[in-house]
């Protein structure tokens, strides 16, 4: 288990595009077509898998909204943080 960033390190360490909302941090991506932001949502649940870490993704009409938080920690932890970037790589 990776450990709980404070509040300050969570904010120096949250990458473009990115929001803090509460235990999570959150990051809606928009595209042109419904079907990109499947395949997008795809992408990141690949990683997230591939990384036994899952986040909540909601898929809407022309955006995919995607949230980290560390369960077990009770917050946001480094492994948010990267996984984040990681989403933000693929765009």
């Amino acid at each position: 288990m990776t450990e709980l960033l404070s509040d300050d390190q969570v904010e120096e360490r949250l990458p473009e595009g990115w929001e803090r909302d509460g235990d999570e941090i959150v990051r809606i991506y928009e595209f042109d077509d419904y079907l990109k932001g499947v395949a997008f949502a795809s992408e990141v649940g690949e990683l997230a898998e591939e990384q036994f870490h899952h986040p909540e993704i909601r898929i809407r009409y022309e955006e995919v909204e995607v949230r980290f938080t560390s369960h077990e920690a009770g917050g946001i932890t480094t492994q948010d943080i990267e996984l984040a970037e990681l989403c933000n790589d693929l765009r």
